[in-house]
């Protein structure tokens, strides 16, 4: 039995998660008021009469603020008695959000005749803050695709068995920003650069020829050792703490060759271990 709560900033993708959710099976409420939380998880969790093994809800900001700071302790109160609860938060860039807002001529709930959208955006973000500090899975969806969105809800609640760590490697390229739901930075710019040599650029870091000329450098052979020792020390950590999700970003110049090359390089190695389980994904190629 599992209770997903998904909050996040208006047009930052919740009613897609919700969507998505729906077609994995959960049942959905969208905008449930936050202090009706206990009574559904109790008729959730009623032996008597069980009627949803798994739940998802929608909480925004149209709570009351008091309602919202509460919220993170109800969680706790309900995985004390045995549920397993997941915050997902969905947060975009501000920009992001004001662009989607003006293709769909859509009305942010918080805005009014004196209230501007920018400010109706960072009145939500303060609102919303208790939820984005206590979130269990943040994800930042400025660069993101619906579709995309979609796959990344799939392959994190659906691929990992209740009680196991999802980890997640995603490859990305600095000049597009840094992924900001990651838990790990890592950067591989100091390691040699395929995209200098011109029979290697129209490749990316999954490609035979690349992964070639990758391999048989001893920087990036260190490189690669260096990081799973400290991943393969800290995960479990992050594991005894009971995270159910973690993410480690792989960073290079334009995230199609280093980054690629080293996430997948990781992934194949960390999927041997059956204590979690392991997503890949390269924004840049998607």
């Amino acid at each position: 039995m599992r209770l997903v709560v998904v909050s996040g900033l208006s047009g930052a993708g919740k009613s897609v998660a919700l969507h998505a959710l729906e077609d994995l099976g959960y049942y959905c409420i969208d905008n449930l008021p936050a202090d009706l939380l206990p009574a559904f998880a109790a008729q959730m969790a009623s032996p008597e009469r069980p009627v949803y093994e798994n739940a998802a809800v929608g909480i925004d900001a149209r709570n009351p603020s008091r309602s919202l700071e509460r919220l993170p302790g109800i969680l706790s109160e309900l995985r004390a008695k045995g549920m397993e609860c997941q915050l997902l938060f969905f947060d975009a860039e501000e920009p992001i959000l004001i662009k989607r807002y003006s293709e769909t001529r859509r009305r942010h709930p918080l805005t009014s005749g004196e209230v501007s959208l920018a400010e109706a955006i960072g009145r939500e973000r303060e609102l919303l803050e208790p939820l984005a500090s206590s979130a269990d899975l943040r994800i930042d969806t400025s660069l993101t695709s619906l579709h995309q969105l979609r796959d990344i809800i799939r392959l994190r609640l659906a691929s990992s068995p209740p009680g196991t760590l999802s980890v997640l490697f995603v490859s990305f390229g600095f000049k597009h920003g840094v992924p900001r739901d990651a838990d790990f930075v890592f950067d591989l710019r100091c390691l040699p650069n395929p995209h200098w040599e011109p029979h290697l650029r129209p490749f990316t870091g999954r490609d035979a020829p690349v992964v070639e000329y990758l391999s048989r450098d001893a920087m990036v052979a260190e490189m690669e050792a260096s990081i799973a020792s400290f991943l393969e020390t800290w995960i479990p950590r992050f594991q005894a703490e009971s995270r159910p999700y973690l993410t480690v970003a792989l960073g290079c110049t334009g995230g199609q060759h280093r980054s690629v090359y080293m996430a997948e390089r990781l992934a194949a190695r960390f999927r041997q271990d059956a204590r979690w389980s392991v997503i890949l994904r390269h924004r840049e190629l998607s």
